[in-house]
């Protein structure tokens, strides 16, 4: 039995030291995928806190069908939904206007932004489903059989939301690019 294995079963059995091992090595990627949800780094903390909390409460639901971390990342999603529909999530941050690009590369870096912002704006406009598929894909590297075990899907499910997200993008960058 591996030491994650062996963490995991103390943990379904309630405990607390394998509960805080097993948290100090999840919570940094629950803070990542939480922050694509919420405005800031304070919300994405408290939404990976929040998520932890659930996953100890609800320790007895992980019967090993799926990897622990697809297992804790889908309570983290939940709980990062959660937050941003009671907080009404303003949508992404908009250029500010006193930001200076003096390099050379300053209208390389405004286009990149510009641009980044459009994929931005339409990423939120993605039905939630190819969203995330995208989010835990790109932002994550998760492996497409990870993903659907996280959506509750198949893998090839998790594929098809994929390639209907990413085909929907690159149309607005074709626009963008012309």
């Amino acid at each position: 039995m591996s030491d994650e294995a062996a963490l995991i079963e103390r943990f379904r059995s309630g405990d607390a030291k394998a509960f805080a091992e097993l948290a100090s090595r999840y919570r940094h990627g629950l803070e990542k995928i939480a922050r694509r949800y919420v405005k800031t780094e304070e919300e994405a903390r408290d939404v990976s806190q929040t998520a932890l909390l659930r996953a100890y409460e609800h320790r007895a639901s992980f019967r090993g069908d799926s990897a622990f971390s697809s297992w804790l990342f889908r309570i983290g999603i939940n709980a990062a939904i959660s937050h941003s529909r009671s907080e009404r999530a303003a949508p992404p941050e908009e250029l500010s206007d006193d930001v200076a690009f003096t390099d050379s590369l300053g209208t390389t870096r405004l286009v990149a932004a510009e641009l980044w912002q459009k994929i931005e704006k339409h990423l939120q406009e993605l039905p939630p489903r190819q969203r995330l598929v995208v989010e835990l894909r790109l932002f994550h590297d998760l492996s497409f059989e990870e993903i659907g075990a996280i959506v509750d899907s198949t893998e090839d499910a998790a594929k098809v939301n994929y390639h209907h997200a990413v085909k929907k993008l690159r149309s607005v960058l074709a626009a963008f690019m012309k």
